[in-house]
């Protein structure tokens, strides 16, 4: 996916890049518990395809712009530690990486219409997954 990246700061890359390994991140726990712990390859294959789309060809400038060290808010939340059953870690999962779908689908607004609504499609393809994976596992 290209993008019209002369359009984009370094701070805009920045988000863009914390966003898009979140949104990568949460659909790979999703996928393996799907795969490894409920031998479901129905979702585990439709989360790695929506993964693999989850991407941005411009690795240069993000890699440039990545600042994890000085990340504001990198030490560890207590909600973030809460987690009972695999259930809420499906959960907190989906939610992250539509959270994260949601701000790319935003960023690219300004600079390429077509890659965020590639990002969009993204959120509402995990809105619909959410909804298939959490009720089939009752």
């Amino acid at each position: 996916m290209a993008a019209k990246t002369d359009a984009l700061s370094p701070d805009l890359f920045r988000v863009i890049d914390a966003n898009l390994n979140r949104l990568k991140e949460g659909i790979r726990v999703i996928e393996d518990i799907a795969r490894y712990l409920q031998n479901d390859k129905t979702t585990a294959s439709s989360l790695k395809a929506l993964r693999h789309r989850s991407r941005i060809d411009d690795l240069q400038n993000l890699l440039s712009s990545r600042d994890s060290i000085n990340d504001v808010l990198r030490p560890t939340v207590e909600s973030e530690l809460n987690r009972s059953s695999i259930e809420s870690i499906l959960i907190a999962n989906y939610k992250r990486a539509q959270e994260s779908s949601r701000v790319l689908e935003e960023m690219y607004k300004i600079v390429d219409p077509a890659l965020s609504e590639t990002f969009k499609q993204i959120r509402y393809e995990l809105y619909t997954l959410e909804k298939e994976h959490l009720l089939s596992s009752e």
